[in-house]
């Protein structure tokens, strides 16, 4: 009765503790939360003391039951079969549990093992009916229970055939098989399990079955089998003359330390006191799987809609009991867990002789590397003495005007011949002044934005510089710098090209650009007129005839009549689109009314022309635009609006015409089928390039953007600077 009492008293500490830390685990800001309660029973077959094994299935429930949303009220009962395993003792527990649980129904309970689910099933009392029931540590078949009680949980497993089959494998001269066993009543099934598994292996190999003795009579036997004989333990809580003992941590290891043959086990919880191991239940793990299961239930599921589940045996062994028997670890069923590895030299030391490797390692490299270094620099510094050679030939003798400045003061330290061909002045004169001493730069102004983009970005690229040589000639130049190290102080190694013949070509290139354009503007204007004032004319004075003729012969002939008639509006369609040529021509809109109207005009009569839908806005767009300016504008939209309407493929066009503070920009969009620039620009059509040419004549810049399948947007922009300067220029003249 003392050890009942003691028992109780280590549950009830232990479930106080635990619910404590799960307390305590629980993050300041949940505290003031009033959380619902819940009410778990545990029930056990034999209790915590008495069985290391329920122990780890009690505390994985303790555990897993912390992840519940609801305060747990936790209560913990065990039938211990083991102390008390008659049936008054087990009538006198139903009575007291009756009692105790009648106002106090459970929420959910936990049945451990097949004798505590058996208890629940067997009492049939009301207030137990439709308590949700999860199991575990249940070995074989689910005992029979009461059909309307709502149940699911873990299925235990052992399989002592697997273990007696890995054995044989690791010992494959093993002849005699000693299976040993107590006389207790938790005992029994597991000896019944274990002789049911090994019949079918009778037949091959000699069995015997020690369950009917005492412990020292056991230890006795066990210490002269003979030899090519493996040991299989059970379960011994209770010996021949009713001494008891804890299966795990006492009857284990006298087994294990007897036996003169290895000795194998059921469970995870036997492997130790020399025991070898085998495919054994993880009571843990079936623990950890019915506390989810609980939680479930808790949150609403119902047992029966969650599957009963079984439990993942392991295949575990003992490292020093396999070296104490020789048996090879490479010899063990795949996925085996190995515990108590003993570290090898190799283990306890490798560190130590990883650094000795590495520092003796770190030594012939670093002796390496200096002979190396050493060998690398006299290489180098002969390399480096050729270098300089060739740099200075290349430098004096370059084609390129280089200069070498200081970025402190802005001196010259060094220049090469080119420079002096270019500037007129000698090495002598230049070395140690600077360009302002020399009026070098004709642009004072640049020459700052120069040297200060030079500091700040390290480089300048590509820029165009009017430089004044000693004799006064101005030339044109392309100039690059770079800003770099020499002899520990920054500066500037400058390269500069002279570009005064191309740009000269440049401009005679575009004076011709521009005449071939004007002539053909002044001859656009004369086929313009001629064909307005002239051939115009005569359809029309054709027509009058034609109709004179028709009025003369109406009554005559009502046939020729309409020949005339029809002969007539084909005159006048004729006109029509004589007028139309002499507009594309030359737009008088464009001379007289401006630019915006002008444009407007022309994609109004487009989209009649066509049939095409073509939306013009402008804005802000002033009406006094030089002649060049807005003839520029006007031809881009012409040759921009009829290639989209040629190749587009769409039937809706976008052209906007807006002027702001920095520019006048036109732009024509569509939505069409799109094209490859690149190609174009490069093929035989004139239209792009010819955009292109007369943007460049005006200082503008055109941008076109298109791809297949996804539109074209071809943009001009004209500097509004330039418009005014132009305007003012124009103004003045007048």
């Amino acid at each position: 009765m003392l050890r009942d009492f003691l028992l109780k008293v280590w549950w009830r500490i232990l479930a106080g503790v635990l619910l404590l830390l799960s307390g305590c685990v629980l993050p300041p800001s949940l505290d003031a939360q009033v959380k619902d309660t819940r009410r778990v029973l545990i029930l056990n077959d034999v209790g915590i003391i008495a069985s290391p094994g329920f122990a780890e299935v009690d505390r994985a429930l303790l555990a897993g039951l912390q992840k519940s949303q609801y305060q747990i009220e936790l209560y913990l009962e065990t039938l211990d079969l083991i102390l008390f395993p008659d049936d008054v003792s087990q009538r006198r527990f139903r009575e007291e549990f009756v009692r105790k649980y009648s106002n106090r129904k459970p929420d959910v309970i936990i049945a451990a093992g097949s004798a505590s689910l058996q208890f629940i099933a067997a009492t049939h009392d009301s207030f137990l009916r439709n308590i949700p029931i999860i199991f575990c540590g249940i070995l074989g078949e689910i005992p029979k229970a009461n059909p309307v009680m709502p149940l699911t949980g873990v299925l235990g497993r052992l399989r002592p055939e697997k273990t007696l089959s890995a054995a044989l494998h690791l010992l494959p001269d093993t002849k005699h098989v000693v299976v040993v066993g107590g006389m207790g009543k938790f005992d029994l099934g597991w000896e019944a399990i274990a002789k049911e598994r090994f019949h079918n292996y009778e037949a091959k190999i000699d069995f015997r079955y020690l369950f009917d003795l005492t412990m020292p009579t056991l230890v006795e036997r066990l210490q002269h089998l003979p030899s090519n004989t493996i040991v299989y333990h059970t379960a011994i809580t209770q010996d021949a003359a009713g001494n008891r003992f804890i299966d795990a941590t006492q009857s284990v290891p006298l087994v294990a330390s007897a036996a003169n043959a290895p000795v194998f086990v059921m469970d995870d919880v036997d492997l130790n006191g020399g025991a070898v191991g085998g495919d054994l239940v993880n009571w843990a793990d079936d623990g950890h799987v019915a506390a989810e299961m609980a939680v479930r239930v808790l949150n609403g599921e119902k047992p029966q809609n969650i599957p009963v589940v079984m439990s993942q045996n392991t295949y575990m062994f003992d490292w020093r009991a396999l070296k104490r028997w020789g048996i090879k670890e490479s010899a063990l069923p795949p996925d085996s867990v190995v515990l108590n590895r003993q570290p090898g030299f190799w283990e306890l030391y490798r560190r130590y002789v990883f650094v000795a490797i590495f520092a003796f390692l770190a030594q012939t490299a670093a002796i390496l590397g200096l002979l190396w270094q050493r060998r690398r620099r006299r290489k180098t510094e002969a390399k480096l003495k050729r270098s300089e050679e060739k740099f200075s030939k290349s430098f004096r003798h370059s084609p390129l005007a280089i200069s070498l400045m200081t970025a402190k003061d802005d001196r010259y330290i060094e220049v090469n011949e080119t420079f002096e061909e270019l500037t007129g002045w000698t090495h002598g004169e230049v070395v140690g002044r600077s360009p302002c001493d020399l009026k070098l730069w004709v642009d004072s102004s640049q020459r700052t934005a120069f040297v200060k983009q030079l500091l700040e970005k390290g480089n300048v690229q590509d820029l165009e510089v009017q430089l004044r040589r000693k004799d006064g000639q101005i030339r044109m130049t392309l100039g690059s710098s770079e800003l770099i190290d020499f002899g520990g102080e920054p500066c500037g190694l400058s390269v500069f090209t002279d570009i005064t013949d191309r740009k000269q070509a440049e401009v005679a290139l575009a004076n011709v650009s521009r005449r071939l354009i004007d002539a053909q503007e002044q001859e656009r204007t004369r086929i313009a007129r001629e064909l307005h004032d002239d051939i115009n004319q005569r359809i029309a004075m054709l027509s009058i005839e034609l109709e004179g003729v028709q009025q003369s012969i109406v009554g005559s002939n009502r046939e020729t009549s309409h020949r005339i008639n029809d002969l007539q509006n084909r005159l006048l369609d004729i006109g029509h689109e004589v007028q139309t040529i002499s507009h594309r021509l030359h737009s008088s809109k464009l001379e007289y009314l401006g630019l915006t109207i002008a444009c407007r005009s022309f994609c109004r009569e487009v989209g009649e022309r066509h049939k095409v839908n073509v939306d013009f806005t402008a804005e802000n767009v002033p009406r006094g635009l030089p002649q060049d300016v807005s003839l520029c504008l006007f031809r881009v939209l012409q040759e921009s609006l009829n290639n989209a309407i040629k190749y587009s493929g769409v039937q809706h066009f976008e052209v906007q015409l807006l002027s702001t503070a920095n520019e006048i920009e036109l732009t024509v969009r569509d939505r069409g089928i799109g094209f490859d620039v690149d190609a174009a620009m490069n093929g035989q059509g004139l239209g792009l390039i010819s955009i292109r040419e007369r943007a460049s004549l005006v200082k503008g810049t055109v941008s076109i953007t298109s791809s297949p399948k996804t539109g074209t947007e071809i943009c001009i922009r004209i500097p509004s600077a330039l418009v005014k300067k132009k305007a003012e220029v124009g103004s003045g003249a007048a």
